[in-house]
């Protein structure tokens, strides 16, 4: 049987069909372009989604749920869990410029255990005690891979591998990401050309700027201000609506609930529909 590839599928026809079929629309296919604009409380919500924008992990929690590589191509370990080794993808750039270098990985996990090169992209870490998870916990935002285990702070010097980088930043106010041209994971993540997020502190000033059409994502917003207000959807559900969302949004189908940023990935895997 001939492999379909999925992205001329999705670029054809076809696509049609096949949505259809699986019950799905072609408002759930991401698309290129426009500002994505998010209004957060001033609290470490800014922070959050500038990680995530900015900068990667070796691995990641999909929406879905499931794990997966982000900077890591792979990786194995033994059987009780406590050596590991990690595969690094040899495609990624920091915004500078710079070519990701395992020195960078080995700097971050050293805090974990002890770590040593194998080659220049595959490195070996020997934990104290056994951890079957620690592909899950390399996944958390305080595992962001930087350059010579550089500071992810101030903001507006951040230098990432991530879908955007830092075009103007000012702590606990405001940030604005612009998409990385070439970037590895394009087509994959990384849709809205620009991010940008503004801290608002009133939620019902929150509210009212998403009513109006100022932003097109509110977090913890004043819920008696969004009453009447057609076509929006409210994360994790309408009665405790960490998110609210304009119709123009497009979202993966599930949004992880961890935190109500879909754990500080939302720049990279929300789009405008």
């Amino acid at each position: 049987m001939t492999r379909i590839d999925r992205r001329a599928l999705f670029a054809s026809g076809a696509a049609a069909a096949l949505l259809a079929a699986t019950g799905a629309s072609l408002a759930d296919i991401p698309k290129k372009g426009g500002t994505l604009r998010v209004a957060v409380p001033r609290d470490d919500s800014l922070e959050q989604v500038a990680r995530g924008a900015v900068f990667d992990t070796l691995t990641e929690v999909a929406p879905d749920g499931t794990l997966r590589g982000e900077l890591t191509t792979g990786w194995e370990t033994d059987f009780e869990a406590r050596l590991w080794s990690f595969q690094l993808r040899d495609d990624v750039l920091f915004h500078d410029g710079a070519p990701l270098d395992i020195q960078d990985v080995l700097v971050v996990l050293s805090e974990v255990g002890k770590v040593e090169a194998l080659s220049s992209n595959s490195l070996r870490l020997e934990l104290v005690e056994p951890n079957p998870g620690l592909p899950f916990l390399l996944a958390d935002s305080r595992f962001v891979i930087t350059r010579g285990g550089q500071s992810v702070s101030p903001l507006h010097e951040a230098n990432g591998t991530g879908c955007y980088s830092v075009e103007r930043a000012e702590d606990m106010r405001h940030f604005l990401g612009r998409r990385v041209a070439g970037h590895y994971k394009d087509n994959l993540a990384g849709w809205a050309e620009t991010i940008e997020v503004i801290v608002i502190p009133d939620a019902q000033v929150r509210a009212e700027a998403l009513r109006d059409g100022y932003v097109d994502v509110a977090a913890f917003p004043d819920p008696n201000d969004l009453r009447g207000v057609s076509g929006l959807r409210y994360f994790p559900s309408k009665a405790d609506s960490a998110l609210a969302v304009a119709p123009n949004v497009g979202v993966p189908r599930r949004v992880g609930e961890g935190r109500a940023l879909d754990d500080g990935r939302l720049a990279e895997r929300w789009w405008l529909a």
